[in-house]
């Protein structure tokens, strides 16, 4: 889904989350995801020059991988601010991060060719998997989501006619 340019790329991005996978989930893993989501989103929003470019859903058998692309290329500043908050003394940056630690069971931040990509993965049970389950599910190689933006068709805001659950 392209969120440049979008007025309420958060709100997009809840959205999204919510319709792609509230059949396909618990409940309450469904709104753990969209604040997932909306985090990663808000995030970018916040902490880049240009916001968040795009993010996708994807789900794998129990797992939805959320992936929000933005174009600050700084990865390691993403984990300092995670490092640095705890819920009795947020920081500057908040509680963003720290919620996206404790309702996905993994995620990470990777630089592109053209900025970094943030990735939380998110069970789809209610119970959780254990960590050696989550990973299994994920392709090891993938086209970082920036790639994918050049394959927009700017008339039309689509991908390029591929069938996914990414738009």
């Amino acid at each position: 889904m392209k969120l440049a340019d979008c007025a309420e790329p958060s709100g997009l991005a809840r959205r999204h989350v919510r319709e792609t996978i509230e059949d396909l989930a618990a409940p309450e893993r469904v709104d753990d995801a969209v604040l997932v989501a909306s985090e990663l989103v808000s995030n970018a929003v916040r902490h880049t020059v240009g916001g968040p470019d795009c993010m996708s859903v994807e789900v794998y058998r129990n797992v939805a991988v959320l992936r929000v692309h933005d174009a600050g290329r700084d990865v390691s500043r993403v984990r300092a601010s995670f490092t640095e908050a705890t819920l009795d003394e947020p920081t500057d940056s908040g509680l963003g991060l720290l919620l996206v630690g404790k309702l996905a069971d993994r995620w990470w931040a990777r630089p592109t060719a053209i900025g970094k990509e943030v990735v939380a993965v998110v069970p789809l049970d209610a119970g959780g998997l254990p960590e050696r389950d989550v990973l299994p599910y994920i392709p090891a190689v993938r086209p970082a989501l920036a790639a994918e933006l050049h394959q927009l068709d700017r008339r039309h805001g689509e991908f390029d006619g591929r069938e996914s659950t990414e738009l």
